[in-house]
Formats: structure tokens, C-alpha cells, sequence
């Protein structure tokens, strides 16, 4: 198998027209390439198309023509930069086959057929050496990915960033001497040094429970709780990885990348004021029963959707109305999680929708799988929303005030993050709306990200080394395991990395 992009048959003679031992290297480099360009290439052109609508009727359009020419232009050679993502893929596996062609323990292999001589003589013998052999390939196979990613996280790691740099200025005796420097920092790669992490850790702890389960099956001692266990490992993931990523969204955006942020910030749907307000709340700023000149945040809010100002005031109102929260959506609490879900359902349908119709056949089971497989998808990111505004409200009003108390003391506490905790906690169990193997993809997917908030996204470039070794051994446990067992490696990622690694 080669590029996804292309029919069955195209990919077989093509790669029957590329030498075994780079067919690895090109695959890599196709997909990473595609991988990088396509997602930009489809923003750029939905951005034009928008602003032709917009701007249809003017009389001028040569500058957005230049302009979405030199955009796409710039787009398509980005990708072929050195110390870009194609490249390092390539370097990551290409550097594996190669290596592992290379290396002096592929004579072990040799050996295997002279064994067969001696097998009736010697059992016990050759037993052993085969299973010597057996090691010794995969530590062969285990150093080589291991030499090639720590390689290919250097290329990428290479490329300096401004937003991984400072200038500050050097302290001096004299002030008109004081020098200006750039100081570089490391992290660009963190998000790729956690996905491997996360893949790495799969495979072991899938490994140790299958093979447990397998022994305590076989005796008969495997028990109802183990086999909760097993059901409800990804949906716990994905759900303490959730909590972790929102808590993140709202107290610490500098946490999460830019474009995650934005893309939450725009599901949510939610007034930046009233995060805003909560911050303070939380921070010690805004304090019910005192004057601490905060009024002014909500009661902005107030004016905008023609509430009484005497909500927007901590002074006055000991709590905030709930019906802030729910803005413009209703005063009972449910209704708002309900009219949540409708509306964020609509959304997500004009994103799944149409993925889904161009990933199906066009034909009418197509096109009917297509909507169910969106509808799924929209209920459970529906689901996700409704929750975790529903935990907001459920903190605030419905069983907060009764567990922690009504006292001004206690209303501060659930707005301090209570509040925002329950929602947190609530919203990622909506993966239970998804199928057993989505939900596998989706635990896996996001657990990287849920890692980075606890870690710092920038950091001194002297230990960047540690995190190079990190991702190199992580990666070395799952190209090793892809190579034993393509099953090994759960989700679409092992059955696409089994792909790319195939001779």
C-alpha cells in the first residue's frame, strides 16, 4: 500500500516501480506532505470563496486574486522546506528501513535455514538460538527507530520559531552599554513528543492486560469488574483528558494551542465577559458583598442583552443569575442544556456532513451511512456542550447551593472553579454516544493534548535533549510493536503505520 490519495491499482504498479527499500521513505513523505498542505490548501480556498461572496459586485479583484495566488504558492513550497514535517517523516522512517537493512544483525537471519540441519540432533539447541535470533531482530529493529527519530526530532527541532524565542537585555555596569539578545527556547515539538508518548504507553499497558486477561480467561478467574474495566478504560481516558483540556480552555489558554483554543472558543459559544468574570472570581478580583470596582465587567453584558444592571453587580446579586450563563437561551436551566445540544448539533452537521458524504460511495447506501455516521458525530460533540453547560448550572443552582451552602462564603466557592470543575468533569462521558472503536480514537487523540496542559509549552533549551530521548525510545516501542504485530497498535494509526512500513 501507498498514498491513500491514490486507486489500488496505481498504488501497486507504482510501487512495484520503487525499490523495496525507500518504498517506506516515499510513502512516508507523500502522506506527510499531504498531511500538512491539504488541511491549509482547504482553509485558504474556503476563506476565498467566502470573500468572493462577500466582495461580489466590486470592481477591483486583482489584489485577492495575487493575494489567494501567492498564499497558495507559499503553501505548496512551505511543504517542501527542509525542516518541515514531510521531511522529518521521511527521515523517521526512511532512516528506520535503512538503518535496519544495515545493520550487522541481519546475518542472524542467515543462520536460520542452517539450523534446520541440526534440529533432529539438537532440539533444545535450536530452540534457544532461534529465540536468540528472535531478540536479537528486534533490537536490531528497536535501535534503528531509535537512532532514525532521534535524528529526525533534531531536523524539526532545528527550525527556530518566534514564538519560541524572547529578546531580552543583557545587564550591565554602564546603561548605554546594555545589550539586547535573543534567547531561544525549546517545546515547538512537544505536541509530537506526547502523541508518541501516549502511543507507546497504549501499546504497553494493551499489552500487559491482554495477555493478563488471557491467562485469568483461560483458568476461569476473570471477574465482571475486570471486564468493566476493559469497557470503560477509553471512555475514563477520554473523559479525564477532557476535564483536564477545558479546565485549560478556561483558566489557562496559554496552555492549549492557538488553534485548539479557537476551535473550543468557537463550539462553546459562549460571551467572553462571563469567562472573564469567572477568572476574577476565581483570582480573588471580583468578590460577592464587596465593592471591588468589577460591576462594570457584567453589567456591559447586562446592557447588551437588555438585563437588569443589578445583575451584572456582586454587590447586589449574591450569585450571578443563572440566566447569565445561559445568556439568551431561556431562564430554566434545562431548557438552556437542551437548546445547547439543538444548536450545537446544527453546527456540527455542516462540518461532519460534508466529510462524511465525500469519504462515502455515491450511491444511496452511501449517502445513508454518511448521515448516520455525521449524526452520531454531532450528537456526541452536541452532547459534549450540553454537559458541560448543564454541569455549570447544576453547580450554581440546582445542587451546588444545597451540598456546599447559600451563604456568600459558599457562593464565592462554586464560582471559584467549582462550578467549572463539574462541567469539566460531566462533558467527556458524551463519548459513551460514540462507538466502542471511536471511542478508542477519540481517548487516544486527545490524551496527548490533556499531557500538555500539565507540562510547560516553552522551556530551557538545555533540556531539550530529554525530551529527544523520550520521543525516540517512545517511538522505538511502537514501530517495533507495528513490525511484530500490526494489531498491537490500536486505532486508524497502526493500520496506517503498518501501511507505510510494509516492503
Amino acid at each position: 500500500m501507498t498514498s491513500p490519495l491514490l486507486p489500488p491499482r496505481s498504488r501497486k504498479r507504482l510501487d512495484e516501480s520503487i525499490p523495496p527499500i525507500i518504498r517506506p521513505l516515499i510513502r512516508a513523505y507523500v502522506l506527510g506532505y499531504a498531511s500538512t498542505v491539504t488541511p491549509r490548501l482547504l482553509t485558504l480556498i474556503l476563506k476565498h470563496v467566502t470573500r468572493s461572496r462577500r466582495d461580489k459586485g466590486a470592481v477591483i479583484v486583482t489584489q485577492p486574486h495575487d493575494s489567494f495566488i501567492s498564499s497558495l504558492q507559499r503553501i505548496v513550497r512551505g511543504g517542501l522546506e527542509l525542516q518541515r514535517f514531510p521531511t522529518f517523516c521521511a527521515a523517521l522512517v526512511g532512516g528506520t528501513t535503512l538503518l535496519e537493512a544495515r545493520s550487522p544483525m541481519i546475518t542472524l537471519y542467515m543462520l536460520d535455514a542452517r539450523f534446520e540441519t541440526y534440529s533432529r540432533c539438537y532440539p533444545e539447541s535450536v530452540k534457544l538460538t532461534y529465540l536468540s535470533i528472535e531478540g536479537f531482530a528486534e533490537l536490531a529493529s528497536w535501535l534503528s527507530t531509535f537512532i532514525a527519530a532521534w535524528l529526525s526530532l533534531r531536523l524539526l527541532q532545528s527550525k527556530k520559531s518566534d514564538g519560541f524565542s524572547k529578546t531580552v537585555t543583557v545587564d550591565s555596569d554602564d546603561p548605554q552599554c546594555a545589550k539586547q539578545e535573543t534567547v531561544h527556547y525549546a517545546g515547538r515539538t512537544l505536541d509530537l513528543t506526547l502523541f508518541a508518548v501516549t502511543r507507546a504507553l497504549d501499546v504497553i499497558v494493551s499489552e500487559v492486560w491482554t495477555r493478563r486477561g488471557q491467562r485469568r480467561v483461560t483458568t476461569g478467574k476473570w471477574t465482571w469488574a475486570e471486564s468493566l474495566v476493559s469497557k470503560l478504560a477509553d471512555p475514563t481516558i477520554f473523559a479525564t483528558s477532557s476535564a483536564l483540556i477545558m479546565w485549560a480552555w478556561f483558566y489557562y489558554p496559554s496552555q492549549l494551542p492557538k488553534a485548539y483554543t479557537k476551535w473550543i472558543s468557537s463550539a462553546a459559544a459562549i460571551d467572553l465577559r462571563l469567562i472573564e468574570a469567572l477568572k476574577r472570581c476565581r483570582n480573588g478580583e471580583l468578590r460577592y458583598g464587596e465593592e471591588t470596582g468589577q460591576a462594570p465587567l457584567l453589567q456591559s453584558m447586562c446592557e447588551d442583552y437588555r438585563w437588569p444592571l443589578a445583575w451584572g453587580d456582586p454587590v447586589q446579586s449574591i450569585p450571578f443569575p443563572c440566566h447569565l450563563v445561559h445568556m439568551r437561551y431561556g431562564v430554566s436551566c434545562e431548557y438552556n442544556a437542551l437548546s445547547r445540544f439543538f444548536r450545537s448539533f446544527k453546527w456540527a452537521m455542516t462540518t461532519y456532513l460534508p466529510l462524511n458524504l465525500l469519504a462515502r460511495k455515491k450511491n444511496l447506501k452511501g449517502v445513508k451511512m454518511a448521515f448516520l455516521s455525521a449524526a452520531r458525530s454531532s450528537s456526541f460533540l452536541a452532547t459534549f456542550i450540553a454537559l458541560f453547560y448543564y454541569g455549570v448550572c447544576l453547580a450554581r443552582t440546582r445542587l451546588g447551593p444545597h451540598v456546599v451552602g447559600k451563604d456568600t462564603r459558599s457562593r464565592q466557592t462554586i464560582d471559584q472553579g467549582l462550578c467549572i470543575g463539574v462541567g469539566c468533569f460531566l462533558c467527556g462521558w458524551s463519548v459513551l454516544v460514540e462507538k466502542a472503536a471511536r471511542r478508542k480514537e477519540l481517548a487516544l487523540f486527545v490524551a496527548p493534548r490533556a499531557m500538555a496542559t500539565l507540562l510547560p509549552r516553552r522551556y530551557s533549551l538545555d533540556k531539550q535533549w530529554r525530551e529527544t530521548f523520550v520521543f525516540a525510545f517512545s517511538t522505538a516501542v511502537v514501530f517495533t510493536c507495528v513490525k511484530e504485530n500490526r494489531g498491537r497498535v490500536r486505532g486508524m494509526f497502526g493500520r496506517l503505520l503498518g501501511a507505510v512500513l510494509e516492503p
